[in-house]
């Protein structure tokens, strides 16, 4: 029992000067001086909103070409894959039974001629009798009846033979439109049906649409003043421009004219230069579109956030001088800056620099950096250009 005592005594004496040079350690050793880094006080600026909207670009004419006549391809005019223009020859059919139809009428046409020249004479001569009670009335009107039946035939001879040479002039199959050709689906030797067979594909390519829907509460509250008139600017990113860091500058030309009740959306159009950019029909692309009107924004630098898995993030200063984490949702950017639009309230201190050297609960010092809003642009002037628009896509 005194052993135990003994003991439980000295085991308490060691803890006790354990923690006693544990203490005189800890005061021996100095703390060093906190870190300064740059804040900056979270800015309001009238700044534009940006809505986003992906589409594929499509022709303003494309063209599934078919014959209006039935033959045989004897020769097809284009190289797969050219430019080809309004008017000019791509497919040609065997035009012989088409001019032998033509022929053929013609020669009737002669025929009808002389008929109708002997009926005229007829019925003249059937009239300058009757006025000498020479010939019976029933006759004269026989003859009138000829007459008039050899001027229906004549009539109905050149419509025929107007559209046999409409069909010998569709045996040349030519292109409707100006825009780049695909592949012949049908060869020489080949025969076709009118209004059937497919015979190649032409898109147009001077223009590109861009089709996107635009949600109803969206539409009356940023966009309700918009019309087709107005030529709305627009800024398109494409796969090849978004990799080149480039935008594409557009104009709204088609306002649909009422919401579609089963989606809310309202269907709106933009069209561009093709060939000025290089685009083509079916091509992804993410159009983006300024709202009416500027609203009060917090900004702050673009380097001050930061990212945390899927989350974007700031760490803000607060009384102590400690640094805290706050997730933000992200607005358009302009330039070096970042709209915010919720998270953060005026006047907080912001890391200007990022989280890459500090972290959230470290104590530091402090040193405020004025931001330079001079040389930015947060709305975009209907004049400008898409360099102005200070790459609005998120």
């Amino acid at each position: 029992m005194r052993l135990a005592q003994t003991t439980a005594v000295l085991l308490s004496t060691a803890l006790i000067l354990a923690g006693c040079s544990e203490q005189a350690s800890q005061q021996a050793t100095p703390q060093g001086p906190m870190m300064t880094i740059d804040v900056a006080s979270v800015q309001m600026q009238p700044a534009q909103r940006w809505h986003s909207f992906t589409t594929r670009l499509e022709a303003p004419s494309k063209v599934a070409l078919k014959s209006r006549v039935s033959g045989q391809i004897t020769q097809t005019f284009f190289s797969e894959g050219e430019q080809v223009q309004k008017g000019q020859p791509l497919f040609q059919i065997d035009p012989r039974p088409f001019a032998a139809q033509v022929d053929r009428l013609k020669a009737q046409l002669i025929s009808n001629s002389a008929a109708l020249a002997q009926a005229e004479r007829e019925a003249q001569r059937a009239q300058r009798l009757l006025a000498k009670n020479a010939m019976s009335t029933e006759q004269a009107g026989q003859r009138d009846a000829i007459l008039k039946q050899r001027q229906a035939e004549r009539s109905a001879l050149k419509a025929e033979l107007q559209a046999a040479e409409l069909d010998l002039e569709f045996a040349t199959i030519r292109s409707p439109i100006n825009g780049v050709i695909s592949r012949a689906e049908i060869t020489a030797g080949n025969h076709i049906t009118a209004g059937q067979d497919v015979l190649t594909r032409i898109v147009s390519n001077d223009r590109v649409y861009a089709y996107f829907n635009v949600d109803e509460r969206t539409w009356y509250q940023d966009f309700a003043g918009i019309n087709a008139q107005s030529q709305a600017r627009v800024i398109l990113q494409n796969l090849r421009k978004s990799a080149e860091g480039e935008a594409i500058t557009g104009r709204i030309d088609f306002i649909d004219n009422e919401i579609n009740a089963r989606t809310g959306t309202l269907r709106i159009r933009a069209v561009f230069d093709a060939v000025a950019h290089q685009l083509k029909p079916g091509a992804f692309a993410r159009i983006n579109l300024a709202a009416q009107g500027a609203s009060p924004t917090a900004i702050v630098p673009e380097r001050a956030i930061g990212t945390d898995l899927k989350n974007r993030f700031v760490l803000t200063v607060d009384g102590d001088n400690t640094l805290q984490y706050r997730r933000v949702q992200l607005g358009e950017r302009y330039g070096e800056f970042r709209a915010i639009q919720s998270g953060l309230e005026p006047g907080e201190l912001v890391v200007a620099n990022g989280p890459a050297r500090v972290g959230p609960g470290m104590t530091v010092s402090v040193n405020e950096i004025p931001l330079n809003f001079s040389d930015t642009r947060f709305v975009m002037a209907p004049a400008q250009g898409a360099d102005n628009a200070l790459s609005a896509a998120r």
